[in-house]
């Protein structure tokens, strides 16, 4: 979401994605998480240092 900068941490990519819905469902108020919004997410994806 333009201003998100929520920063969502977990042990794999799937983890990650499952947090990031629950995040938009509650914050955003979204039912679901476009394909287009879904791409944006993974490709933020990266390891922690």
């Amino acid at each position: 979401m333009p201003g998100c900068n929520a920063v969502i941490e977990g042990k794999d990519e799937a983890e990650v994605m499952t947090k990031g819905a629950e995040h938009a469902k509650t914050a955003h108020k979204m039912t679901t998480m476009p394909p287009d919004m879904t791409a944006k997410v993974k490709a933020a994806i990266k390891d922690k240092k």
